[in-house]
Parts: structure tokens; sequence; C-alpha cells
């Protein structure tokens, strides 16, 4: 920022400044913006706004860590402001901390409906985003406890020939005995690990398949549609959660912004045979 401009924002209000950096953000000038919002929150620190302001500016920039700190501050001021969640949120999911980005994304979208405020599908989206990167790292985890599981289970069968191997060498058969009981013992060592790894090919190939389509999930909740209704634009919901849309925040369609009645919902029956299809061979997606 030039001296002038410095000299221009000195005798400015901590609201002049909110609105200069505001400006300034709409220029794309996140540096300068930045500048203005940090000047009016230490005329004033008690305007949550100006936090999620400046945060909105770090979020432009990717610095993850500031943005959540403005937004920390943000909410001890005010529990309650949908951006303060949001912003959070974002900068959560980006750092990989899913648990607590869903946590506040699905803050953000509860106080929108609630505050009745119009974020289109950009709280929703990264609410899909959170959510499923969530579910795809404890799939990892899951993965990688089964393998450990497998190779702990090959290892005991093992150990378990080696010992029975040591056993039949002490009693001092006959070689051709002896010989003849070591490879009966080396088959059934062979085909214990042939029945435990066929198990576990069988749950690779589960695992292979355990994603939830989006399709099959509610555009509100973004959870596995159970009872999906059918709007006149075509667009498929869960009903309790279209119905509490219509009744807390407004008569439309939250995607097409159509005016909806509930009257107007209309089971949809071919996307529940669908769905209850999907989970009759999907068991695990009930707890997705």
């Amino acid at each position: 920022m030039s001296k002038s401009h410095m000299y221009t924002t000195a005798n400015l209000t901590d609201k002049e400044l909110k609105d200069q950096g505001n400006r300034l953000f709409n220029l794309k000038k996140y540096d300068d913006a930045i500048n203005c919002y940090t000047k009016a929150i230490i005329k004033n620190p008690n305007q949550a706004t100006y936090f999620t302001n400046r945060a909105l500016c770090y979020l432009k920039m990717k610095q993850w860590d500031r943005v959540a700190q403005d937004c920390r501050r943000a909410l001890e001021m005010d529990p309650n402001l949908v951006k303060g969640h949001f912003f959070l949120g974002q900068s959560l999911l980006e750092t990989e901390n899913y648990d607590e980005a869903t946590k506040h994304l699905q803050r953000a979208s509860d106080l929108a409906k609630e505050q009745k405020l119009n974020f289109g599908d950009d709280i929703a989206g990264q609410l899909r985003m959170a959510r499923k990167k969530r579910w795809n790292l404890q799939e990892e985890k899951r993965i990688a406890q089964e393998i450990e599981l497998q190779s702990y289970l090959n290892r005991l069968v093992r150990q378990d020939f080696q010992t029975q191997l040591e056993s039949l060498q002490a009693e001092g058969l006959m070689e051709e005995q002896a010989a003849e009981k070591a490879m009966e013992l080396e088959n059934q060592c062979d085909n214990y690990l042939g029945e435990l790894n066929a198990i576990f090919a069988k749950i690779d190939e589960r695992r292979r398949k355990r994603e939830v389509p989006d399709y099959l999930c509610g555009k509100i909740s973004f959870e596995v549609l159970r009872d999906p209704v059918i709007t006149p634009s075509g667009i498929t919901y869960e009903r309790k959660d279209i119905e509490e849309h219509l009744q807390r925040v407004g008569h439309f369609d939250p995607v097409t912004r159509v005016k909806l009645t509930q009257d107007q919902l209309i089971p949809n029956f071919a996307m529940k045979e669908v769905v209850d299809n999907f989970l009759q061979e999907n068991e695990w997606a009930h707890d997705y």
C-alpha cells in the first residue's frame, strides 16, 4: 500500500476502513484489503465480521492457518456467524482436519437455513466434499487395518507350521515317515493360507465397491436417501429434509429457487428402488 494511501486511511473510522477493505477485496487486492481490515480491527476489535472479512482474504490467498485463527476469534464473539463456520470449515478441509471441518460446515449449513441466508450450493458443496474425504480417510484406515490383520494371520499360520515341524523332528521318526508327515503339514499349512487369503480377496472385492454415488444421497443432508421425493423441477430430496426446508426457510426449491409447496412433492419410487437395491448389496452403506 502506498504512503499516500496509508495517509488517507489514517483518520478513517473502523466502518470506513472496513468499507475500503471491501472495495479492495472486490478488486482482488487482497494484501491491501487485509491491511484495511487489520486497521479496522485495531480501532474496534469487537466486530466479528471484520475478522471474517479478513479471513476471506486469507482464504483467497490459501493461508489456511490464518483463516482458522480469524474465524475462531470471530466465533468467540458470535457463535452463530455463518461465515465464521463456513470459512473455518473450508480451511480445516484444506488442512485435512475432516472431522472438525464437517462439524463447522454442517453448523454453517444449519445456521444459513435458520437465518434464511442464501449461499447457493457453496456450503453444501464444501460439506459434501468434507464428508466424502472423511469417509475416504476412514476407508484408508480400515483397509490398512485389514491388510495388517491379514499379514498377522498369515504369520501365525506359518509360525504354527514351523512349531509343528520342529515338534515332528523331535519325535525321531524314520526318515520316510518324517518326510511324509512334513509334507502333510505343509499341505495343511498351504490349505489354511489359501482359505484365509481367499476370504481377504473377497473383502478386497467388496472394498473396491465401498463408495456411495452422489445421486443416491440427498441434496440437503447429503445422507443416503431413505424416503426420496421429487419436485416439479425434477430434483430429488429426502422427504424430511425438504419438508423442513419448506417450513423453516421458505416455499421454494433449494436448488432451482422455483416456488414449491409441500403438496407438490411426489414420492420417487424409482429412486427408492435403486437405493434399496444398493443398500441390500452394500450393507456398510447404512453407516455412510
